[in-house]
């Protein structure tokens, strides 16, 4: 079936988000509302479990990574039972409803780690079916494609850059539980944008349809499915050193980062959970301009140009954490405050690393997952950060132990190696296509 506003469908395409289908808005805004309310709890995490229950930093960076790994492994088995049981419409209803009540029951200190098990599994059930109805409004030749998942991870990060000023404030300024409370309205607006809006979405795909996938293409899935989980591999080398921003990078901001500004004569101290939102700011302003520009190359977006598009991000994100290492050196063994241009160069350069990394793999994945297990293969896609996390959190232990340029370094490196595998996968499918086509 070709979705409305694509190209053979006979309808005109609607123009709504940068030219594309109006089911992107719906699914951008649903997107933003539920990652709003993850964010906000993101932010909120290891402040909370440090300055109001008391835990020790090994202990919160343990936990801090472990939820974070859980949220992003459930997405394999929410995946799978989008495509064999529920349905993705179903699947995303029933998974953002267990965030909404996880988010509110985050207001009891009680419900601590209970609340955290249900926004992790309904994470898992949520969000691979969601992004997999992003590349269902097209059709496979429709050239908007290559650049939805950047408009869509957009959206990802408006609600990123929100969550820490709304729900951050409210829960340093006004009381932990104020902030949750926020978090969990925030994913009761993206429910009820989805479930108002569902004529806008594309149809549950067809079982007849997977079935010839499968008995006319095995050779192409096979080599298409070797091709995602190399580079979901990759990823999870990239994750390792980008995952630190929401927990080593927030205890530096908070410990060794001078917030202080004097505005009008006012001493004025920025809250640290406000430089969590430097990231989603810079995506969404970094976002329309490498669409623009990406655009004007017309460069045709094969797989090995997607991978060394991947590959590029790694270097740049790797030069972040270089960054991070000089700052290590100028706050010194005593660990004194630094300006914080350090963390913002920092950040800059992460996120146009993330960029060329994030929503070029999702778009990766759903070009070439098959049919039939399109929402496992995106789950699948996110099992890179649920690994990314973990290993961060296992790092984030030891910050107090080894120096912190040493730790920084790690991170870049990691993030090379990745750099490194991309481009040579890169230039082995660009060979193998051009020695394919000789052949033919």
């Amino acid at each position: 079936m070709t979705p409305a506003g694509s190209p053979g469908s006979g309808v005109k395409p609607a123009r709504t988000l940068f030219g594309h289908p109006p089911g992107l808005t719906v699914l951008f805004t649903t997107q933003m509302w539920a990652e709003f309310s993850f964010f906000g709890l993101q932010a909120l995490l290891v402040y909370y479990m440090t300055k109001h229950l008391g835990f020790s930093q090994a202990k919160s960076s343990l936990i801090y990574g472990a939820y974070g790994g859980a949220a992003f492994f459930s997405p394999f088995f929410g995946g799978l039972i989008a495509d064999r049981w529920l349905g993705r419409t179903k699947a995303v209803i029933l998974g953002g409803t267990m965030m909404m009540f996880g988010h509110f029951a985050m207001a009891s200190e009680a419900l601590l780690f209970p609340a955290l098990v249900l926004v992790a599994l309904g994470n898992g059930l949520f969000i691979p079916p969601l992004a997999i109805q992003v590349g269902s409004l097209y059709a496979a030749d429709d050239p908007r494609k290559a650049y939805a998942y950047s408009a869509y991870y957009m959206g990802i990060n408006l609600g990123g850059l929100l969550a820490p000023l709304v729900c951050g404030t409210l829960g340093e300024l006004y009381g932990w539980h104020w902030g949750f409370t926020a978090a969990g309205i925030g994913m009761a607006i993206g429910l009820i944008i989805y479930c108002s809006f569902l004529r806008m979405l594309p149809p549950e795909p067809a079982r007849d349809a997977a079935a010839k996938e499968r008995a006319s293409v095995v050779p192409i899935i096979a080599r298409n499915v070797a091709i995602l989980l190399l580079m979901i591999a990759m990823v999870v080398l990239f994750r390792v050193g980008y995952e630190q921003s929401g927990n080593v990078i927030a205890l530096w901001v908070a410990d060794r980062t001078d917030r202080s500004i004097d505005l009008f004569g006012l001493g004025l101290t920025i809250p640290a959970t406000w430089f969590q939102s430097i990231n989603p700011l810079l995506i969404i302003l970094g976002t329309p301009l490498l669409i623009r520009i990406w655009r004007r190359r017309k460069a045709q977006e094969t797989v090995p140009h997607l991978l060394r598009r991947m590959a590029i991000g790694c270097v740049i994100a790797s030069a972040a954490l270089f960054v991070m290492v000089a700052a290590a050196f100028v706050s010194g063994p005593q660990g004194a405050p630094v300006s914080a241009l350090w963390v913002l160069a920092y950040f800059v350069l992460l996120t146009l690393g993330e960029l060329f990394v994030i929503p070029v793999g999702l778009t990766l994945v759903e070009s070439l997952a098959p049919l039939r297990f399109a929402s496992m293969a995106m789950g699948g896609w996110y099992i890179a950060k649920f690994l990314g996390s973990l290993l961060a959190g296992f790092m984030g232990a030891y910050w107090l132990v080894i120096a912190p340029s040493a730790f920084f370094a790690l991170g870049a490196s990691s993030t090379l190696v990745a750099a490194g595998c991309l481009y040579s996968m890169s230039r082995f499918l660009r060979s193998s296509d051009r020695q394919a086509a000789n052949e033919g």
